[in-house]
Order: structure tokens, then sequence, then C-alpha cells
């Protein structure tokens, strides 16, 4: 108890009991609170009190640095400060605060610390949307996606695919997609070698993001490789280049849509056509109580129009559901199916899933 009483005092908390504890003690202002609550540790300018004036050795956050601060939305922060930093699988150093402050002053602490990071250009992180299984979604990460693809009906086929996001700037991101795996080419003639299939290189740009309004829109490009064996069914034989567009927008209770357009443009048509590619996704996220796992079912409309003299249109429905393996929620699982609602004798019903490392938070072994 002795240590308990003096944390509360170092953090200048009222002690429950006391006259003290009766009286009007907390400000009612989001500075004000952090003044009370925070800045001790954290510093009056949120880069952090030097490790000396403290009694750990725990680095502290720098609430100043764009880079760290935007990325998380302010619920995780939040269910950090109200349970503590084992709520999220971090150091037992950050205490819970859930006695002291309620959740509407925690929020009115986020407002205050929100203004440490003075660079707009970056996506604030409520904007960074569940990942969907097939649609690209508009938010800049730092993710790594393994990707398992088996028909379940139709021509058999495993492809895995191996999928790795940087950020650069504020706004912006590289990525590599690695594809492998083996498709049956006939019945006669059986599978096809284990190999690698089109390689691609894709940039995206965030060309707009407010939270006030809850959109983001980002535009890129995909330049596929061809790579894959086109005698084993892995590759087109050609190379393609995808621009596209982005969107993503927040609505009321926890539900968000998300879109995808983009023109596919083969260097060859004799091997493969130009295509056109609208997708939407519709979904919401909803935790276990008030600060546990956190769930996202999603729907998913494709749509692909071959453009030429044998123009065809196919249209797809995916059915998923996104879950947090791990306590600091960098580890999702997704899975869902790819069910085509046309040409259904010549289309296979496709099993998806994916897990996803959100490594900029931490290894595949933190946070568990």
């Amino acid at each position: 108890m002795r240590w308990l009483i003096t944390l509360v005092v170092f953090l200048g908390l009222p002690i429950p009991g006391t006259a003290w504890a009766q009286g009007p003690v907390f400000p009612t202002t989001g500075e004000g609170l952090y003044d009370v609550g925070c800045a001790k540790c954290h510093g009056e300018d949120g880069k952090g009190v030097d490790l000396s004036l403290v009694a750990f050795d725990e680095p502290l956050p720098d609430f100043s640095d764009c880079s760290f601060a935007a990325r998380e939305p302010d619920a995780d922060w939040i269910t950090v400060s109200h349970e503590g930093g084992p709520s999220r699988g971090f150091s037992h150093t950050m205490p819970a605060f859930g006695g002291a402050f309620s959740v509407e002053q925690l929020q009115l602490i986020m407002d205050h610390l929100r203004r440490f990071c003075a660079d707009e250009r970056w996506p604030r992180g409520e904007l960074n949307l569940p990942r969907a299984l097939i649609t690209e979604k508009a938010f800049p990460e730092d993710e790594a996606v393994y990707t398992l693809s088996v028909n379940s009906s139709g021509d058999s086929a495993v492809i895995n695919k191996i999928t790795y996001e940087k950020r650069f700037g504020p706004s912006s991101m590289w990525e590599v997609i690695v594809p492998f795996g083996a498709r049956e080419l006939s019945s006669e003639n059986g599978w096809g070698d284990v190999g690698i299939g089109d390689i691609a290189l894709a940039v995206k740009h965030t060309v707009h993001h407010s939270v006030e309004s809850g959109s983001i829109v980002a535009v890129g490009g995909e330049m596929i490789l061809p790579t894959g064996s086109t005698n084993d069914g892995l590759g087109a034989g050609t190379t393609r280049f995808e621009p596209f567009v982005a969107y993503g927008q927040l609505l009321s209770d926890n539900l968000f849509l998300q879109a995808f357009g983009g023109v596919e443009l083969s260097a060859d048509r004799d091997k493969s056509a130009h295509e056109v590619i609208a997708r939407a996704v519709f979904g919401g996220s909803w935790t276990q109580g008030d600060f546990g796992r956190t769930w996202s079912p999603m729907m998913e409309l494709l749509n692909t129009t071959t453009l030429g003299d044998d123009s065809e249109t196919n249209w797809s429905l995916v059915p998923q559901v996104q879950v947090s393996l791990n306590t600091r929620q960098h580890i999702l699982l997704n899975v869902g199916m790819n069910v085509p609602l046309n040409d259904t004798h010549r289309r296979s019903t496709q099993v998806l899933m994916y897990v996803l490392w959100d490594w900029f938070d931490g290894g595949l072994f933190d946070g568990w």
C-alpha cells in the first residue's frame, strides 16, 4: 500500500478517503489534467523527462514525434492509460489511471496530447481501417502479411503471398508482393510445379485525410512483373501496370466503408487483357468488453471488367472476419471466402486467410 500512496503523491493524484480527495482537485481542461497526471513523467512538452528524474529506466515515448504519435488511434492510448501498460502488452511501468481519471477525462488529455505533433501531414490512426482480404486500403502502413488462398471448387490451386509494406515520409509507402504456390493444370496433366508467381512492386501516397470528416484518400500504382511460369499457371507472361485510387470513410456506430478503383494495363494484350477494377468494403469493428480483443466483420464486393472484343464482367462477394490475436493487437487474423456471383461453372470459390504483423508496433512475439 505504501508504494501506491507514494505513486499517487508523486503524480499529484488525490488519495482516496482524505479530505483532499473530497474537494475539487482535478482541472477541467485537457492541459490541466495532463499537467496533474502525466507531465511528471512525460514532460510538459510530451518528449519525456530525463530518466534520472524518475524511478525506472524504461524509455519514455516522445509524443512530439509524429511518426510514432500520429499512427495510433485515441482508443488504443486511452486503453493503456485506463488499464495500464500490460493491457496492451507493454511495460508495468505505465500504471492504470482508471481509478483516478474517467474515460471522458482521458479523452480530454488525448485532445491536448495530440497538439505535441504539429505536422498535420501525418494521417491519424483513427483512419487506419481494418485491412480487407483483397481490397487495398488508403492508410499507409508498416506491415508484413502472409496470405493463403485455396480453391474449394473447380480447378485446384494453393497460392501463398508474402506482402511487405514500408512507410516513408508522412503519408507514403512502398510495397513488395511475392506470390508462390501451385495450380492443377488439368485432370490429365495434374499439378504444375511449385514456383514463384508474378512479383508486384507498388507505391501509395495519401492525398487527403481528415479525422473530422472521417475520410482518407490515397493514389498509387503497381507494376506486376512477369516472373511467374505461364506453363505452371503462375504468371501472365507480360508486365502489367495498375494505377489506382483508394478511399476510406468512418461511419457512425463503429462502422466503416472502403472503396478502390483502378485500371490494369497490360504491356502485351495478346497475353493479358486490360482490366477495369472496382471494389467496395463495408464493415465494423467492436471490442470484447470495453478494452478487449477487436473483431471486424467485413463484406467485400469485387468487380473486374476486361476490355476488348471479348469483354466480360465478373462479380464476387467476400464475407470475412478479422480478429486481433494478441494483447497488443498488432498481430491480426482474417478468414473469409471469395464466392463468385456469375460464371460459377468456370470460376472457383476460394477459401482465403491472412496473418498480419504490424511490425512497427513490436516483434512477432511481443505483446501476447
